[in-house]
């Protein structure tokens, strides 16, 4: 099993910034890709942002140039800063990890986090 635990979430003014950081307790398991998706009230869950063990980072279009995922390996941390936010950008923030047990490629294991609140007021 692996625990994610979450942190950061808050209230905002628009144009405000927040971090968000998500620990993972993973002892036998190599995190492959770590993530944040993001859920609104009546809309489906969607990524907001990835990035690999490597270091390849994806974001979705809505949060390029506003928000940085970075990634402590060594902590098995996981930090989104979100800059610039918008009211759209509430909602309910979900860690993601996709693990493989160590020394192993496969089957992948995918663990969320509880979630935390995001509203940003306009």
């Amino acid at each position: 099993q692996v625990q994610l635990v979450e942190s950061g979430g808050g209230l905002v003014q628009a144009g405000g910034s927040l971090k968000l950081s998500c620990a993972a307790s993973a002892s036998i398991f190599s995190i492959i890709v770590m993530g944040w998706y993001r859920q609104a009230p009546q809309k489906q869950r969607e990524l907001v942002a990835s990035i690999t063990s490597g270091g390849s980072i994806n974001y979705s279009d809505s949060v390029k140039g506003r928000f940085t995922i970075s990634r402590d390996n060594a902590k098995s941390t996981v930090y989104l800063q979100m800059d610039s936010l918008k009211p759209e950008d509430t909602a309910v923030y979900y860690c993601n990890v996709d693990v493989v047990r160590r020394g192993t490629f496969a089957p992948r294991y995918d663990y969320w986090g509880q979630g935390t609140q995001v509203t940003v007021s306009s």
